[in-house]
Order: C-alpha cells, then structure tokens, then sequence
C-alpha cells in the first residue's frame, strides 16, 4: 500500500441503548484512498455521513467492519482492528485534525493552545511558541489576543486558532472538517494557502468542504458520499 490512507467496504452502526437497542445504519461500503500529497474532497448533502468518516479515519468511531489502513511510522495499521494504545500513537505522530468547533483548556493562553501540539512531540516550548505566533499572524490574530484564553474570542477568531492548531504540525496525515467555516474570505484564501503547502510537503488530506469555490480550489479528487449512505 503506497497510499496514507485506504478505506475498504468501511461500515458504521450506531445501537441506541437508551432506545431498546435499536440499530442505526450510518455508512456502509466506504472505500476510497489518499496519497502523499493529495487532498480528498468529500462531498454529499447534510447527514450523508461525511463527518462519521473523518471519525473513522480518526479512530474516534470504531470501525464496525470493512478496513481503514493508515500509514503509520512505515507500518500500515488497520484502525478497525488496533488495540487503543495504536490508536493513541497514531494520533499523537501521524494524524492532524481540524474540527469545525475547538477544544481547549479553559484559561491557556491562545499561543499555548496553539503550540502545544509540537511540544507534546518534543519541540522546544520556545520554538513551539515561535511558530504558533507565525501562524497567527498568518491568521490575522493579533499579537494582543495571543496571551489571553481562546474562549475568549469571536466564533471566526476561535477557528483560525483551531486551524492553527491544526495545521502547526508536520504530520504526514490531516483531517479537515470544514476549516473554512465562519471566515471571511481573506482568512479562507490563507486556508487554500496552507493546504497547498501541507501538498508540496506530501501531506495527505481528507475534507469536508461545503463552499463550492474552496472545494475546488483544494480538492485533487472529490468523493461523493451519497453512495455510502446508509439509507442510500
């Protein structure tokens, strides 16, 4: 396998336990792959499971069946079968995600927030701050706002820090579910920027995108969904 990322027949149910166990069909047959350097589009209307597969792919859902091969520090592990230890390592050194709301620690400082991602792989603090104070000024987040706690901030203001965040690391995988949500279109134009450089580094991406424009201005291939779906 030479792809970062291969999904084969991949399936999702989830089973309302508070409904008397009741099985609910999410995706089912999902198959596709991303190579180094290549942004894959996913595309299909609201509730066609494009978010349930990031997941997947991130190890957040468990797998139900089917395969999810990452590429893994030359090893490629299928997260329908890997321990949770595996999981937490390829989350740590191979795969970024960048959510569409952020997670912080209530009270650090946005720079903080920001560079912790390096740090926990071994940056230096000093450098790690370094390049998060670069990417928010690429974000057009002014160096005021860098001490104070992103909670803090307006909804476009917290995601440019979530694609900061995201986007600071050098991980060979990274999973975008809408980053451009809630920007304006300069800040959405710095997005289409960093992706293209994540490309030339042999990054390889799978998105959610729904503004039309930005899909095709990133995409190498667009997977349409609705043939996954569950009720399709």
């Amino acid at each position: 396998m030479t792809a970062m990322i291969e999904l084969a027949n991949a399936e999702k149910t989830f089973t309302m336990h508070l409904q008397g166990g009741v099985e609910l069909p999410v995706v089912r047959g999902v198959s596709f792959h991303a190579d180094p350097g290549e942004c894959v589009v996913l595309s299909g209307p609201s509730g066609a499971g494009k978010s349930s597969i990031l997941k997947m792919i991130f190890g957040n859902y468990r797998c139900d069946s089917g395969r999810i091969g990452i590429r893994h520090q030359g090893k490629v592990i299928d997260l329908a079968t890997a321990e949770p230890r595996q999981v937490l390592s390829i989350r740590r050194s191979t795969i970024g995600y960048v959510s569409q709301f952020l997670r912080a620690v209530p009270r650090v400082a946005t720079i903080d927030v920001v560079a912790e991602p390096l740090i926990v792989n071994g940056v230096t603090r000093e450098e790690a701050r370094e390049r998060a104070g670069r990417l928010l000024r690429r974000l057009n987040i002014p160096e005021r706002l860098w001490t104070l706690p992103p909670s803090t901030f307006s909804g476009g203001e917290q995601q440019r820090v979530n694609i900061a965040r995201g986007f600071i690391s050098d991980l060979p995988i990274l999973l975008l579910d809408e980053p451009t949500a809630s920007l304006d279109a300069a800040n959405r134009a710095v997005v289409v920027e960093l992706i293209a450089e994540k490309k030339t580094k042999g990054v390889a991406m799978v998105a959610i995108v729904h503004d039309d424009e930005i899909r095709h201005l990133i995409a190498d291939r667009i997977v349409d969904v609705t043939s996954f779906a569950a009720a399709a």
